[in-house]
């Protein structure tokens, strides 16, 4: 299986089930998204990786695990990484990771700190997972059409004040990176975001775009990258320090409504679907 092919299989993967209806947005995107964005990571030496969606008064499970993996996939390839997210999950990930704590929670300190975190760090690249994207009133939106600006920190000034490549994964309309398909996604029953990326991952679960990224990371660098992930301790570690079910709004091991065991299925097959492309060395 060529590297395209690889992509193309992988792609399709992972909008299978089509929970959000991200099957169709699919479609509207050029082939070879996951495989460009994993280009773009391997070229790149020190990456920025926004997640954490709030919910209630807390952060869900979606975006958070897939960041996690993502981060120490790319640390395992010698890259300098950093997570970048709003308190509680700011704080819950501080000992563990090098985190960059958003705190501006109006448009104007958003724009200022952004603007500063970004000269200091010089990423190369920005990925978001499962982000919150700005809609075009600039509100903050869940999945339920409620108003969560209040409770939302800003990242889209990371991706559109950067002249770095941005990667954005999201599920269902509302995150940083689905502005790049804003006529397909007003189709949806969603207030989409109108932020949009350089290479945007539509998936049934955003954080499987993360696994999707280190699946195509561990072709093209002949690296075991995947069966370093520690899918169900990482939903222990975030469950432990407050995460809910984005769906069911409950402190549980699961994703959006899915258990863990969905999660890890799809780890299997994005091994399988690597290693009918070439076995990695080491």
């Amino acid at each position: 299986m060529t590297l395209d092919a690889l992509s193309d299989a992988i792609e399709a993967l992972l909008v299978a089930k089509n929970l959000r209806r991200m099957a169709e947005l699919r479609p509207a995107l050029t082939p070879g998204y996951c495989l460009r964005a994993a280009r773009i990571l391997e070229g790149s030496e020190r990456i920025l990786i926004g997640t954490g969606f709030p919910v209630l008064d807390t952060f869900e499970t979606d975006g958070p695990l897939g960041a996690i993996a993502l981060y120490q996939a790319l640390e395992q390839l010698g890259k300098d990484c950093y997570l970048a997210c709003a308190a509680p999950l700011a704080d819950a990930l501080g000992a563990d990771f090098k985190v960059l704590k958003l705190q501006a929670f109006n448009l104007e300190d958003g724009l200022t700190e952004a603007r500063d975190s970004l000269a200091s760090l010089r990423p190369d690249a920005i990925v978001s997972i499962e982000r919150p994207g700005l809609a075009a009133d600039n509100h903050y939106y869940n999945m339920r059409g409620e108003d969560i600006s209040p409770r939302c920190a800003i990242f889209d000034y990371y991706l559109t004040e950067s002249a770095a490549p941005s990667i954005a994964i999201g599920d269902g309309g509302n995150e940083i990176g689905m502005g790049k398909l804003q006529a397909e996604v007003s189709a949806l029953d969603i207030h989409g975001a109108a932020t949009s990326c350089d290479e945007l991952l539509v998936a049934d679960v955003s954080n499987w775009g993360g696994y999707a990224l280190i699946a195509v990371l561990e072709a093209l660098t002949d690296t075991r990258l995947l069966t370093a992930i520690t899918h169900e301790e990482t939903l222990q570690y975030l469950s432990e320090r407050g995460s809910i079910d984005g769906v069911t709004r409950e402190n549980t091991l699961t994703e959006d409504g899915l258990p863990a065991a969905a999660g890890a299925e799809l780890l299997t097959e994005l091994q399988r679907l690597v290693e009918s492309h070439a076995p990695v060395k080491n």
